[in-house]
């Protein structure tokens, strides 16, 4: 008995140990919110007033000492994400995390990002402010690196910090570019779907025709393959860092107001993760102000606003990227056929640096229109080069100006202008201020090519009839400033004509832009809080209305008592995605197996891409109501040709079917909150175990759903369960009434740091839909209980 009392003293003494040394190492290497530090370069003292949400309050004599201080700040919150996101586009994170991430290596480093920064930076003039800002930023990063606390993460994969570098700041720019693009995806999949099932499937899946088509009974039909897409599509799904996806905005005139004067909205869609995508951050200086939201190594913030204006985005979605067929000389691998004649391709050379294993290194054939893709991503069994033509790396790179002219602009012409130099990605910029102005300005390079000619295939690169035949000025994309219904909006849907002509692009369907409409054009005294209701809105204007097209076909007096009953819940749905809700439930089981039913026997192994996809989204309504289709024929079947009455009832009784089996046989208890889910992963939490549950934070039940205002973006899958992937980075609200007490709220927290306060402390408001205020009023920020004085390196 001795014995053991002395072996319980033992272990009790250990764990003790054990809590007092993680106490004091959690302590050591949290960030520094408080005292004083010394660094390099000021010219003055810089005073941070830390809120009680963690966001920096810069006070600074003037902008270069206070960007010093933002890198700094920004590094000690954030490295671990710093160092994620620019080793994307050199092909450079098998040297953390191995040869699991070495196809996205290769993939990324064939792009062409890193040659097009060297040649970018090359230009940059180097006495202008946004540069001198920018290396200042960067000075700030790299001292918190000399001197700062190493971040576990570093430790817990083997690798030491590494100074950082205007290329790496352009990096950055070219993977957000890329992430928001969607060609890469679908283009392949639809020049498959022309060449391997016949025009009418491609065109019906583009809209071109629906009507009086008949039906020939294929003998065989080869199943899409799509490993191009497919290949595109997993690297972008795993990634260790948010990929871009879609977002909400709109701007509310002062005569549509309560108090008289504007207010803004905007709420960014990304892939979740954490840390979360954003860091907020407020600077001022005795001529500058500007309260921003900040990607990882960007120093001027995307999303911002001060006392005098607000800014925001959404992804525009034109086509940005385009695709060529190349045709090699026969004589010689390295040339490539153009109207002038052959050409010999740039060949490149790259090596990847894998961990605990052998360096990889491979060559990258480069044509006029860009790098051939077929090397750079596995199992494509196309054998004729695929170039990829991207605007990106083709066109001049004023990106970094660009973010420096919008956060510091003085003027709504000032604005428009540094709007004006947007190459790719094509963002909708909103804008508000205090002068009682709103605009959307869809900011991109549109292009023109041939009459009749589809982007939305592959273009043959070697006649010379497909190349863009102008960059628009421009004075001519779309555009709303001060409109006289008093507000701008934009969902990513469809902008309006140019040059008398729908711009051809990947946008979202009209759920969204719909609903926002709706709430936004009756109404003519909306208040800060009406704001907030809407950004956390779950009710779909669209679904609930293609549950009654399918249920239309669905002959009620032919179901069984359990399929009456779900039958009734969905025909008397109002669209809302509530966690208590039931038909959200039965509705996407319901089309999902529609979509099985309609696609898979032609799609193959592209069924789960396909159906997941914009375009996917786009045709819904109208394959739905089209009669007779290609796509409703069973291929598989053999002296039968399928109906839609058959397709839809079929699909409708399997989804109860299903159901039934998933959640039981009580429809009462079918709820949305038991088949939907949010986690915001780690990079390292996605190894599982006890480091998700150290780094990761949730899983949490969630409202909403895909294309809902406070859209929770989840795939359509075999299994019937959700899980949220991406959804609003940040819900903003600057009402210009009450400038100085902005609202905003972000998915997880402040810091990247897993032992600061800030690191998960906006989780359950962000779930809940509240907000935190935006402060500019200088006597509460100077209130504020963290303080922390950067002062000049002493010369004694």
């Amino acid at each position: 008995m001795k014995f053991l009392k002395k072996v319980f003293k033992i272990v009790i003494l250990l764990l003790v140990l054990l809590g007092v040394g993680y106490f004091g190492y959690s302590k050591y290497n949290a960030p520094t919110y408080s005292g004083e530090l010394e660094i390099a370069h000021l010219t003055s003292s810089v005073n941070v007033h830390f809120d009680e949400n963690g966001v920096p309050h810069i006070n600074a004599q003037n902008q270069k000492d206070a960007y010093i201080a933002l890198g700094y700040l920004h590094a000690q919150d954030r490295l671990w994400q710093m160092e994620l996101i620019r080793r994307i586009a050199p092909g450079r994170l098998s040297e953390i995390f191995g040869k699991d991430l070495l196809k996205t290596d290769v993939f990324f480093a064939g792009l062409g990002i890193e040659e097009a920064a060297e040649k970018t930076m090359q230009n940059l003039n180097k006495s202008s402010e946004f540069y001198e800002l920018t290396q200042a930023y960067l000075d700030g990063i790299n001292q918190f690196i000399a001197n700062g606390k190493t971040p576990l993460e570093f430790s817990l994969v083997g690798i030491e910090k590494e100074k950082y570098t205007l290329k790496d700041i352009y990096n950055v720019f070219g993977y957000m570019s890329f992430s928001f693009a969607v060609a890469h995806k679908t283009d392949p999949l639809l020049t498959e779907i022309k060449e391997q099932l016949g025009k009418p499937y491609l065109h019906e899946l583009l809209g071109s025709f629906s009507e009086n088509l008949t039906i020939n009974k294929m003998d065989s039909v080869s199943k899409i393959n799509a490993n191009f897409s497919k290949s595109v599509s997993a690297i972008m799904d795993n990634m260790p860092v948010s990929p871009l996806i879609g977002s909400n905005s709109w701007v509310i005139g002062a005569d549509k107001t309560k108090n008289g004067k504007v207010i803004f909205a905007n709420d960014p869609h990304i892939g979740f993760s954490q840390p979360s995508v954003w860091y907020q951050n407020h600077i001022k200086t005795p001529n500058f102000e500007v309260y921003g939201f900040n990607i990882a190594l960007m120093p001027f913030p995307l999303l911002g606003h001060n006392k005098r204006y607000a800014y925001g985005l959404t992804m525009l979605a034109n086509d940005d990227l385009n695709f060529y067929i190349e045709e090699n000389n026969p004589e010689n691998s390295l040339e490539y056929k153009t109207h002038d004649g052959y050409k010999a391709y740039n060949v490149v050379t790259k090596t990847i640096k894998v961990k605990d294993d052998v360096d990889t290194t491979f060559q990258v054939k480069v044509s006029k229109h860009g790098p051939i893709m077929n090397g750079l991503i596995t199992h494509v069994k196309d054998t004729r080069p695929i170039a990829m033509y991207w605007l990106y790396t083709q066109l001049e790179n004023e990106m970094l100006e660009v973010s420096y002219g919008i956060s510091h602009s003085k003027s709504i012409k000032d604005f428009q202008q540094s709007v004006s130099k947007i190459h790719a990605p094509g963002l909708n910029v909103m804008y508000g201020d205090a002068e009682d102005n709103i605009a959307w300005f869809a900011s991109a390079k549109l292009y023109q090519l041939r009459d009749s000619l589809s982007s939305k295939t592959y273009l043959n690169g070697a006649s010379g009839k497909d190349e863009i035949t102008e960059i628009l000025d421009f004075s001519e994309n779309p555009k709303s400033i001060n409109p006289k219904w008093n507000y701008v909006y934009s969902a990513n849907h469809q902008p309006d004509s140019v040059r008398g002509k729908l711009y051809p692009g990947y946008y979202q369907p009209e759920n969204r832009s719909k609903r926002i409409v709706t709430l936004l054009k009756d109404k003519d005294d909306f208040t800060k809080q009406d704001v907030t209701a809407m950004l956390y809105d779950v009710t779909s204007s669209v679904d609930h209305l293609i549950a009654q097209d399918l249920l239309h076909h669905v002959s009620k007096s032919d179901l069984n008592v359990s399929e009456k009953q779900a039958f009734t819940i969905l025909e008397n749905w109002k669209g809302d995605y509530l966690k208590t809700s039931l038909a959200p439930t039965i509705y996407n089981r319901f089309l999902f197996e529609f979509l099985r039913n309609t696609y898979q026997d032609e799609l193959g192994d592209a069924f789960e891409l396909f159906i997941n996809s914009q375009l996917q989204d786009q045709v819904l309504r109208t394959q739905i109501d089209r009669e007779n289709s290609v796509w409703w024929d069973n291929i598989s079947t053999t002296n039968k040709i399928e109906s839609k009455k058959e397709i839809i009832t079929t699909s409708y009784k399997n989804a109860i079917s299903f159901l039934q089996n998933q959640l039981g046989e009580n429809i009462e208890s079918w709820t949305w909150n038991r088949v939907i889910s949010v986690e915001y992963e780690h990079a390292i939490g996605k190894a599982g175990g006890l480091l998700r549950k150290f780094f990761n934070v949730g899983p949490f039940e969630t409202i909403g759903g895909n294309e809902v205002i406070n859209n929770q973006i989840f795939k359509l899958n075999s299994t019937g369960i959700y899980k949220v992937t991406a959804g609003p980075s940040t819900r903003r609200i600057v009402d210009f009434s009450d400038v100085e007490h902005g609202l905003s709220i972000i998915p997880t927290g402040q810091s990247g740091n897993v032992f600061s306060a800030y690191y998960k402390d906006q989780t359950q408001q962000y779930l809940e839909g509240k907000f935190i205020t935006m402060k500019l009023n200088e006597g509460e920020i100077n209130k504020s209980e963290n303080v922390l004085i950067l002062k000049p390196i002493s010369k004694n």
